[in-house]
């Protein structure tokens, strides 16, 4: 099986090379097979990214539907599922809260047209070159403030006014709000969240999160308990997909909203080829970067025509994609088909979810999202730990740009105080 090395630096989609190769039904039904699977995922994870970044849950779904079809059909890797991820969440919260669902929708399709721009100028190669402890640093800085954001749903807690946006008032008012905490909500997102972790131990192959939803769903709506529910926060979420519009470009918003387009931008290049370059590990291939970014980018400016959030490649749908025995990026497509026919024909059940179900959900997301391993790794040699810190203390207390320019900064500046230093003999 080729590797795709000769082919990498192509601005031409992978679906072109697989059809061009040869597709028979053999290939599509195991693409299908693959493809459902992943949509069984995605359905939960989607809606509890959009509800955690401030957005009504059917936003998450048309993000997976717009995402997962034109990353797959546009993309440079072969098994890269595209959609909503849960690194956005604390950007895409902050965009929405300062400038309401129009400004996020504007710095999203104008973060698809920086994304584009950067792949027809054949750069998708630099962001391989960010060290590795500040990728690190960062994914574990967003881990603990998502988590720190989903407190309040997984406790059923009532604050005394808007939940502060920094992590050191929201902690603060969340402590303060102990007194409203509800048994029953705590109960339902931490059963999700063991459900979920069970599962993943015994029946790996299971559909953990979809399970755990439905589970705690049903036993909600029958007990009866007063734990908050889509429905209960949201309304009914609607049928249908709907018609694509054009944001607000005016002058004025755009610059007001083009720092989080930049960081929109900058995290779902990071995000996307980090995704493409796990696909390869698993399966051998070799993905094309530049044809990559183009398609992220094309798929978010298609997004925030409908409505959608930010789109990304997504390491755990993609892992899960290559897992199920996807042959090619037609998998990815009909991922998306699937959860379009869950909007189509069911959505009105997505009503039933509890909130705190889906702060479990987002619970297992955290974990995973920090590398415990490579953490414990990196802190072992004093210049990787330096940035891995600095890294996580900036994204913490600041935000995700700043903290990826100081973790590059330190970086290169010990690199270039270590090559001043002489070697011994010299």
């Amino acid at each position: 099986m080729p590797d795709g090395s000769a082919t990498a630096h192509l601005l031409q989609p992978k679906l072109a090379t697989t059809f061009r190769e040869g597709y028979d039904l053999d290939r599509l039904r195991r693409d299908a097979l693959a493809g459902l699977t992943v949509a069984v995922v995605a359905l939960p994870l989607s809606m509890a990214i959009a509800v955690a970044s401030g957005v009504s849950p059917e936003r998450g779904l048309y993000t997976a539907v717009v995402g997962g079809a034109l990353v797959s059909a546009l993309g440079g890797s072969r098994f890269q599922i595209g959609g909503p991820a849960g690194a956005f969440i604390v950007l895409v919260a902050a965009t929405a809260a300062r400038f309401g669902l129009a400004g996020l929708l504007t710095a999203i399709l104008l973060a698809g047209a920086i994304l584009t721009l950067l792949g027809l100028a054949r750069l998708g190669s630099l962001v391989r070159h960010i060290p590795h402890a500040v990728t690190v640093g960062f994914t574990s800085a967003i881990a603990v403030t998502i988590l720190a954001s989903q407190l309040k749903d997984l406790g059923g807690l009532t604050l005394a006014g808007a939940e502060p946006g920094p992590l050191a008032p929201k902690l603060a008012a969340l402590g303060a709000a102990l007194g409203t905490l509800r048994p029953a909500a705590l109960a339902t997102g931490l059963g999700v969240a063991a459900i979920i972790f069970g599962l993943r131990r015994v029946r790996p192959h299971w559909p953990g999160m979809l399970i755990g939803v439905v589970i705690a769903s049903v036993v909600v709506f029958a007990l009866r308990l007063p734990v908050a529910t889509i429905a209960s926060r949201f309304g009914a979420v609607p049928s249908g997909f709907p018609a694509p519009a054009l944001p607000n470009l005016s002058p004025g918003l755009v610059l007001q909203v083009l720092p989080s387009a930049i960081s929109f931008a900058m995290l779902g290049a990071v995000e996307s080829l980090l995704s493409a370059k796990v696909a390869d590990a698993m399966s051998g291939r070799k993905h094309r970067s530049n044809m990559e970014l183009i398609a992220q980018g094309l798929a978010n400016i298609a997004s925030s025509l409908f409505g959608g959030i930010c789109v990304t490649g997504t390491i755990a749908r993609t892992a899960t994609n290559v897992r199920a025995g996807a042959r090619s990026p037609v998998a990815g497509v009909l991922h998306a088909l699937f959860v379009l026919v869950f909007l189509l024909f069911a959505a009105p059940l997505a009503g039933y979810v509890p909130l705190a179900a889906l702060a479990g959900v987002l619970l297992v997301v955290c974990w995973n999202m920090a590398e415990k391993r490579e953490l414990a790794r990196l802190l072992g040699d004093w210049k990787t730990a330096a940035v891995l810190v600095a890294t996580f203390a900036v994204t913490l207390l600041r935000d995700l740009t700043a903290g990826i320019i100081a973790g590059c900064a330190l970086a290169a500046l010990l690199a270039f105080l270590r090559r001043g230093v002489p070697e011994e003999g010299d």
